[in-house]
């Protein structure tokens, strides 16, 4: 008796889950769309993806999932089925009456260029500072050239058309040009969204900020800040400082994410401890701290304050140490070297590439980042990273100019797509030291930007990025590891 009831009770149970199953939300015939934040999307090479509103990049999807994703129109009654349960789940798409249809946005586009999905857009060369490391300067004197606003919007209407999802808005000072806001709404107007701003936040207002809100653009706000008692020598302008950390608090009042942008140089770097404790108080999430590179303009302006790798990195590991004892909640990046996720206690090396889930493979880029956002600079160059644009301009280099050709044209064939998608076999090719380098396999040939200046163009965009040359030959990845004990490893 004991066992016929157990397995009644067994059938009973078997029977409610099944129907649980059939009564499950995508499991019923009906009708549905893709919701209005969801996008399809195509490119060559990469059939099936789709955009979320609230994300840059792209992400892929299955076969059977993109076709199933087309049908979700609004029009057709669909039979319910696990793979309907699982788009509704991940929220991708919804219930709805019969005949409504997806917006505009969200039905599938296909594109003929190279998938491309951020544009690092430098509106104007102009600023109200003079800064000594503008990387964006060819010598001393200041730049002048802007985006007219008409030639703006017909550059954001062809990004909208090759598949472009988000910008980053940079200069010079891009809150200089007199049409900021109008280019900031234009882009939202066409689909796309403002993700970053590079700003010395001298313009920063309640009512600008406003603005910005009202727009539905909420975007990160990367705040330039070089030390507290330095700003101003390197910004090259009195009352930067107290202006700057009021911009800061300012952003963090409305809500949106700061990071900090500290350039780190020999007279700069006895501030430190002072100048993070500052960030962090005025509602920066996270500081990003940067060796001042050998731009033209830092390496004629320097003097004694330009330091060397080893100083840098010697820094770095010394700051990273301290600020790791206290209690603190505002992430530190320490550029190609180390990132320190305090909330957690956690850390990961950034010399060492993560080449992701599947690992290192040559097919891999050099740069993830050059592969993955464009860079336009005021006269409508464009460059693979705006840190090579002052260098690049010095020497006359050109990949493409958007001015002269169509950017649907530049992301289909011609010299920027043959350098950004360059991968790590092409790279060994014209570089025999780093591919016979037993390191390789870590640092994946480095930072282009880096190579490109330190070894001044010798292997043209190919240098070597001799930086991680002195990092793996280096103490500073055990001495890492040592100082942050107790602190879970990221690196891969």
């Amino acid at each position: 008796m004991f066992a016929k009831g157990l397995l009644r009770g067994r059938a009973n149970s078997v029977s409610l889950a099944k129907q649980r199953l059939r009564n499950a939300p995508g499991t019923r015939t009906g009708y549905y769309r893709i919701r209005d934040d969801v996008a399809l999307r195509s490119w060559p090479l990469i059939d099936y993806a789709y955009y979320t509103r609230d994300a840059r990049d792209a992400r892929g999807l299955s076969g059977e999932e993109f076709d199933l994703l087309t049908r979700c129109d609004g029009a057709h009654e669909l039979p319910g089925s696990e793979l309907l349960g699982s788009l509704l789940q991940r929220g991708l798409i919804e219930p709805c009456p019969q005949a409504k249809a997806p917006g505009d946005w969200s039905r599938h586009k296909a594109y003929g260029n190279a998938y491309m999905p951020m544009i690092n857009f430098m509106i104007t060369g102009r600023c109200n500072y003079n800064c000594l490391h503008c990387f964006n300067a060819a010598d001393n004197a200041p730049l002048t050239s802007e985006w007219a606003f008409d030639e703006a919007c017909e550059l954001i209407a062809q990004a909208r058309d090759c598949g472009v999802r988000a910008w980053l808005l940079t200069g010079g000072e891009p809150m200089a040009h007199g049409r900021f806001l109008d280019i900031v709404a234009e882009i939202h107007r066409n689909g796309m969204m403002v993700a970053d701003i590079n700003t010395n936040g001298h313009y920063i207002t309640s009512e600008l900020l406003s603005e910005l809100r009202s727009m539905g653009c909420t975007p990160t706000m990367k705040i330039s800040f070089d030390g507290v008692g330095f700003h101003d020598w390197m910004r090259q302008r009195k009352g930067a400082e107290a202006r700057t950390l009021c911009a800061i608090r300012l952003c963090a009042q409305y809500g949106l994410d700061v990071m900090a942008q500290v350039n780190l140089n020999r007279r700069n770097c006895s501030s430190m401890e002072a100048t993070l404790e500052v960030l962090e108080e005025a509602g920066v999430k996270r500081t990003r701290i940067i060796r001042t590179t050998e731009a033209p303009r830092w390496v004629k302006a320097a003097g004694d304050a330009r330091m060397t790798f080893s100083e840098y990195y010697d820094e770095c590991l010394s700051i990273a140490r301290g600020y790791a004892l206290g209690d603190h909640a505002m992430e530190l990046d320490f550029w190609q070297f180390l990132l320190l996720l305090p909330a957690h206690r956690e850390f990961f090396i950034e010399a060492i590439k993560n080449c992701g889930a599947r690992g290192f493979r040559y097919t891999l880029s050099p740069c993830t980042s050059n592969r993955s956002m464009m860079a336009i600079t005021s006269s409508g160059d464009v460059v693979p990273c705006m840190q090579m644009s002052g260098w690049m301009e010095s020497r006359g280099m050109r990949l493409a100019n958007v001015h002269e050709t169509p950017l649907s044209e530049v992301l289909t064939r011609g010299s920027y797509l043959d350098v950004v998608r360059e991968n790590l076999y092409g790279f060994c090719a014209s570089n025999e030291k780093c591919a016979a380098c037993p390191h390789f396999r870590r640092c994946a040939g480095g930072c282009p930007a880096l190579g490109l200046l330190l070894t001044d163009g010798a292997r043209g965009l190919d240098g070597e990025d001799l930086s991680k040359c002195l990092f793996f030959d280096g103490p500073w990845e055990h001495e890492i590891v040592a100082a942050l004990d107790g602190w879970r490893n990221l690196t891969p």
